[in-house]
């Protein structure tokens, strides 16, 4: 099944990973060294390049902003579960992220931060879209993203092999900035609105909160995830 990339950032990163693609279109008349450098990676990779109208490439990208630049490739694939815990210190738990824009800046940050991998539920949650490498901006060829069949289940399967969990909820026990994390670390982030759910706080060692100023009890997943894991990062020292 192929797919197409959209945009100078995400193409360049599937270019520099070395994912498959099986050929990239530029509209004509685009330049500069950016579109230069993405010319010169298919060059290396043998990938062939295709100069287009700027509205056929419109047309294919249905919408989306593409920069002049798209790419057609492989389908992002999912990884099991125990492909990415071996010498993991910090694993990301999405318990219901269904917006594509939420969980693409997701994998962005917690590639920024740190993170080994993303783990995410077969069902309530985002699927691998243009929309979601897009918004991760090249990071999904880096971080790899693993899926569940339940999500409980995996916390404990976790913390079997020795991972501690720690669940983002705004009635949490302790301040995110505050909590003695230990690791290996597992962080768990709920769903857009609805947080989370009940049987998976309760597989959680510890629920924290970002304490709030305003009259807003919370924010938007992908706002709350780069506080807490750019936190986490800073206090437990992870190389840059």
């Amino acid at each position: 099944m192929s797919r197409f990339v959209v945009g100078i950032h995400p193409v360049r990163e599937a270019l520099r990973a070395g994912r498959p693609l099986e050929k990239v279109l530029l509209a004509k008349g685009a330049a500069g060294p950016r579109i230069q450098e993405i010319v010169e990676l298919c060059r290396t990779g043998n990938i062939p390049v295709r100069f287009e109208p700027r509205e056929a490439l419109d047309r294919t990208a249905k919408g989306t902003s593409h920069q002049n630049v798209i790419a057609f490739g492989a389908v992002h694939t999912y990884v099991e579960l125990d492909a990415v815990v071996e010498d993991a210190r910090l694993l990301v738990v999405l318990d219901g992220v269904e917006d594509p824009h939420n969980l693409g800046a997701i994998v962005r940050t917690a590639h920024a931060a740190g993170a080994n991998a993303i783990v995410v539920p077969e069902r309530r949650s985002a699927p691998l879209t243009e929309t979601v490498d897009r918004a991760a901006s090249g990071a999904l060829e880096y971080l790899p993203i693993a899926r569940v069949t339940n999500i409980t289940q995996a916390l404990n399967r976790l913390k079997e092999i020795g991972f501690w969990i720690y669940g983002l909820d705004e009635r949490g026990e302790e301040l995110y900035d505050e909590v003695a994390y230990a690791t290996p670390s597992v962080i768990v982030l709920g769903g857009e609105g609805k947080g989370l759910h009940q049987n998976v706080q309760k597989h959680c060692d510890v629920r924290v909160r970002i304490p709030m100023a305003g009259a807003v009890s919370s924010l938007n997943v992908s706002v709350a995830a780069g506080v807490v894991l750019f936190d986490w990062r800073r206090r437990l020292g992870a190389e840059p």
